[in-house]
């Protein structure tokens, strides 16, 4: 049985790395190919010390070298009081403009990035905020995740997380380079997937028979959700250009296909809860079996299901609730125009993260039968290999 899996995942991941070498754009890559900053422009940071503008000090003159004597100052009407803590004001506690929208997030004391642009001196600073700066609080969540994750799961959440620093690596390495280079969206999907589920799987629970039944009803449920993906854009006319980032995108990379990425994204999108639910599948066969060796494969398929069915009911809203809750803004903004609900829900913002949802909620549904199906086969085969007299001879 263990030679049958072998001939089966062992192609599989040769395949995955001759696709990955393939489609590896080499210095085509368009990663880190736009600059940040503007011309002339320079990043700093800055730490907040009064919200009140006034509380400022005077500009250095040395800052305005260059620039008109006179200023319409109209960076300061949204704007804090902040100390420079690097680049070319250092030491200084200049005006920061701060954007309407981010400026009730600030607070004394929160550190910031900032932009230095000369030119923007004669409208009342020349720094102008960027974002806030997260690294300590993002690096102590991290510490407080994995200490928990330690704690609770022990080698084996080391393990989980292991599987998804790699998984990230595979997004971040190979999937997002190879987009950018103009690749075929759905040969990355493919390729990007199989390696981001070997790695995941193998890594997080280890080779065994058990873990390979859940990579293969991860790989049918995959499968599913590309076909439908396909299917869906096409008969639901999307066209992938929703949302400023994506017109964006289109903008700065020419040729991109963008319907043939939101069926990239529907199929990543899908790719974490579809795992989780294979794995628990395999894992709840196991047990079953375990627990009463006398369970024959039908009533062992039975069983299975029954707990399939309560994993399905839970993450079908899971899913649902998970889009609701990203796309808020947008549905509250779809819900001020005077025109039917029906309307409203079919509207192209709305329905592309509509047919996403339902993507993957039918290529996860599917997957919990078919990966039931395959742990009840090799759990038995298991059972009777183990049980065979050449076996216990050995």
């Amino acid at each position: 049985m263990r030679r049958v899996l072998a001939a089966i995942v062992v192609p599989l991941a040769i395949a995955t790395l001759i696709g990955m070498a393939v489609l590896w754009p080499g210095r085509s890559s368009l990663i880190g190919s736009r600059p940040f900053a503007a011309q002339g422009a320079s990043l700093a940071t800055a730490e907040v010390t009064s919200l009140d503008v006034g509380d400022c000090a005077a500009a250095a003159p040395s800052l305005a070298t260059g620039s008109d004597a006179t200023t319409e100052a109209s960076l300061l009407k949204d704007a804090v009081c902040a100390r420079i803590t690097s680049g070319q004001g250092k030491g200084l506690i200049l005006p920061v403009h701060v954007p309407s929208e981010s400026l009730p997030a600030a607070d004394v004391g929160d550190r910031l990035r900032v932009m230095y642009t000369r030119d923007a001196l004669a409208s009342g600073t020349p720094y102008v905020f960027v974002d806030y700066d997260r690294h300590v609080l993002v690096v102590a969540l991290g510490i407080v995740y994995l200490v928990l994750v330690l704690a609770v799961a022990g080698r084996r959440g080391l393990r989980a997380v292991a599987g998804l620093l790699l998984a990230t690596g595979v997004l971040a390495g190979f999937v997002l380079p190879v987009l950018l280079a103009l690749a075929p969206p759905m040969w990355v999907t493919l390729v990007g997937a199989n390696a981001t589920v070997l790695l995941a799987v193998y890594t997080a629970h280890g080779f065994s028979v058990r873990t390979t039944a859940a990579l293969l009803g991860t790989l049918v449920g995959v499968v599913v959700t590309v076909l439908l993906a396909l299917w869906g854009v096409d008969a639901a006319n999307l066209t992938g250009g929703v949302g400023e980032d994506v017109l964006t995108l289109s903008s700065l990379v020419k040729g991109l296909d963008l319907r043939a990425l939101l069926t990239c994204g529907m199929v990543i999108a899908g790719l974490g809860a579809l795992n989780d639910v294979t794995i628990t599948q395999a894992s709840a066969v196991w047990e079953l079996h375990a627990a009463n060796l006398a369970l024959g494969r039908r009533r062992l398929l039975a069983g299975g299901m029954r707990i399939g069915r309560d994993h399905i009911a839970s993450t079908v809203y899971t899913l649902a609730f998970a889009y609701a809750g990203t796309a808020l803004p947008l549905i509250l903004a779809a819900w001020l125009i005077d025109r039917p609900a029906a309307d409203t829900v079919l509207s192209g913002e709305i329905v592309e993260e509509l047919v996403r949802t339902l993507v993957s909620s039918i290529g996860l549904v599917l997957a919990v039968p078919a990966t039931t199906a395959i742990a009840v086969l090799l759990v038995s085969a298991a059972s009777r290999a183990a049980a065979s007299p050449s076996s216990a001879s050995r």
